[in-house]
């Protein structure tokens, strides 16, 4: 069942609204308000790689990470407020577990060393193909010096993106959410897996995962998922990176990048059936979703295809 975006009565009023100068203030009031916050064979229910970054400073958790604390951008650039992702190479092996290193550098031309905790981790590190495929979620290590290493799974031939996700604790960029990506090259003879079709259902080891929200590019709305397995409400899922759920999203065809978080306070191991998202993806088109829960202590990664109008 295709996820379809449909024209809102909010957004009629505002239209509306804008018809009339005598409205302005009326048309300022229905603006949209911003919004900022593994799938490889064998990886749905490969454990999160812990951080050992050592522990400085520590940001606010559970229901904030929607508001404050969100992530801004598409994530396509590898600089952004003076801040630079440098890796240490653009080329990986294929077929193979390898490690990815890089550093971030900061205005001073510096490498960063002190970052702030976002949903229990210094910094989240992701990797999917230019077909949004391939999709891993890792939390590396950072050395003393400030050079971060990401234990990648095998990785297949063809052109991968990396995005790191992180808060500087200090200097211009401190408690400001930052993505920086660069692109990587895998050699080897490559063919593009067509991107499935919108649906708003996808199944993963045994779960159901149902989306429904009616988004529109660029407008914050509310996006629900309810989890189910047998035909029955799922409610026994584990806090996993200090929430419900972990959602990252990628546009088809440019990469841009999303992450969204739960709008639910954690209570122990028995989340679920539903989860209420505060969604704002900024294009319209195809947006792959990756959805990342856990329950018995695995970790499960649901995909699906959401069309955004």
């Amino acid at each position: 069942m295709t996820v379809r975006v449909h024209l809102t009565s909010r957004r009629r009023a505002c239209a509306t609204a804008a018809a009339s100068a005598a409205l302005a203030l009326t048309l300022a009031a229905c603006g949209s308000t911003a919004s900022h916050d593994s799938s490889m064979p064998g990886m749905s229910g490969m454990p999160a790689v812990a951080s050992a970054t050592p522990s400085t400073t520590s940001s606010s958790s559970g229901m904030d990470h929607d508001m404050p604390g969100m992530h801004t951008g598409d994530g396509l650039s590898d600089t952004q407020d003076g801040y630079r992702l440098a890796p240490a190479t653009s080329r990986l092996a294929a077929g193979m577990p390898t490690a990815y290193r890089f550093t971030v550098m900061g205005p001073d031309g510096r490498p960063v060393t002190d970052f702030t905790l976002d949903q229990t981790e210094r910094m989240h590190f992701y990797a999917v193909r230019s077909d949004l495929t391939g999709f891993q979620h890792i939390h590396p290590a950072m050395a003393p010096d400030g050079t971060w290493t990401a234990p990648l799974a095998a990785l297949t031939p063809g052109r991968w993106r990396v995005y790191a996700s992180f808060t500087p604790a200090g200097g211009s960029g401190a408690g400001h959410d930052l993505v920086l990506s660069h692109t990587v090259t895998v050699p080897g003879d490559h063919a593009d897996t067509p991107l499935p079709a919108a649906a708003s259902t996808t199944a993963v080891d045994g779960y159901t995962v149902r989306v429904a929200g009616e988004l529109m590019a660029g407008m914050a709305h509310p996006l629900t998922v309810t989890i189910t397995r047998n035909g029955r409400p799922v409610t026994d899922l584990q806090p996993y990176l200090d929430s419900y759920a972990h959602l990252t999203a990628f546009h088809e065809g440019d990469q841009a990048f999303a992450h969204l978080h739960p709008q639910v306070q954690v209570t122990g191991d028995h989340g679920g059936p539903t989860l209420p998202f505060h969604a704002e993806l900024a294009r319209s088109g195809n947006w792959r979703l990756f959805l990342q829960f856990r329950t018995g202590g695995t970790l499960h990664t649901a995909q699906l295809t959401l069309a955004v109008s």
